[in-house]
């Protein structure tokens, strides 16, 4: 028996970092996939093929022992094994259309898809049951995860989060294309959030002004997505990477994108943590070829993208 299963990644349109003190974000799925196949094998051993990494290990090992970015893979795979007792080992496969450690989803979407893909080796699962697994395996990288990233992975479309109140769906469905670009900087998520929590710590007053600024767009945004105002998200979109820039977490290559980005898209801005990474731009139909040509005659990697309402799949 074999079992597979993908999960979108995501991107943050709106609030990253200002979520960390109290203003809601708003989270989009697109239609850029990771897929793992787990199939049973005739040794007890754990088999891990990625491009991240294999593994060929035995149950029971201390995740301290595993490679960091392997350990979710292993943790999903030693539980069932724990919980159900087989007679049989598992080889599991992953396959991405996601560029890793960039900011678009990657290691949420592998933690969806391999708790649906293994888990569906020994029994079916609700969506509900699999993102608890999911955001139970994401804590072995990231312990204080909010679970949001695997929410929206799981389910698709667009949802808003805050730390009181948690996630919610956002009904609305909106129709816009992405051009997503990578810096290929890389960065540390944890190194940009304590320099942002610096620069907070030195300008309380502008930064409380700046979460007021932040939290005033996003209730904006939530009207303009059920109107499919682009226009509209498109000047908030701009205004949110003000902020981004007025903390500290952008750098003259991520702004040089997103000047050549905003010359025929409706706004663009860093997604993630900054400091390297993505940005995206806001398109329709109209201008998603002309914003990715733009970008690609500067040498700029780029792709487009889609809102992925399906969220998780099996099969």
């Amino acid at each position: 028996m074999n079992s597979k299963a993908s999960a979108p990644g995501k991107i943050i349109l709106f609030g990253e970092h200002f979520v960390v003190y109290g203003t809601k974000a708003i989270l989009c799925a697109i239609n850029k996939r990771i897929t793992v196949s787990v199939e049973k094998t005739l040794e007890n051993n754990i088999l891990i093929d990625s491009s991240v990494g294999n593994l060929k290990s035995e149950p029971d090992k201390s995740l301290n022992e595993i490679d960091f970015q392997l350990r979710p893979f292993y943790f999903l795979a030693d539980m069932m094994i724990k919980k159900y007792n087989p007679k049989f080992g598992l080889k599991i496969r992953v396959d991405s259309e996601i560029p890793l450690g960039v900011g678009l989803g990657s290691s949420s979407a592998c933690c969806v898809a391999a708790a649906a893909a293994i888990s569906g080796i020994f029994a079916k699962k609700s969506k509900d049951e699999i993102l608890e697994i999911a955001i139970e395996a994401e804590k072995t990288i990231f312990p204080n995860t909010s679970g949001a990233d695997c929410t929206v992975c799981t389910y698709g479309g667009l949802i808003k989060y805050d730390k009181k109140n948690g996630h919610s769906k956002i009904l609305s469905k909106p129709n816009f294309h992405l051009a997503i670009a990578n810096s290929k900087i890389k960065h540390s998520t944890k190194e940009v959030v304590s320099k942002v929590k610096q620069f907070k710590e030195k300008n309380e007053e502008k930064f409380s002004n700046l979460c007021k600024e932040e939290s005033n767009i996003i209730e904006d945004v939530l009207i303009c997505l059920k109107k499919n105002d682009l226009l509209e998200i498109g000047k908030n979109i701009m205004k949110n990477q003000e902020y981004l820039e007025a903390i500290g977490i952008s750098n003259e290559k991520l702004q040089d994108m997103i000047k050549i980005a905003n010359q025929s898209s409706f706004g663009a801005k860093i997604t993630g943590a900054g400091g390297g990474g993505c940005i995206f731009a806001l398109t329709d139909a109209e201008n998603i070829q002309s914003t990715l040509k733009k970008l690609k005659e500067q040498n700029y990697d780029c792709f487009s993208a889609e809102i992925d309402y399906k969220g998780l799949d099996t099969f």
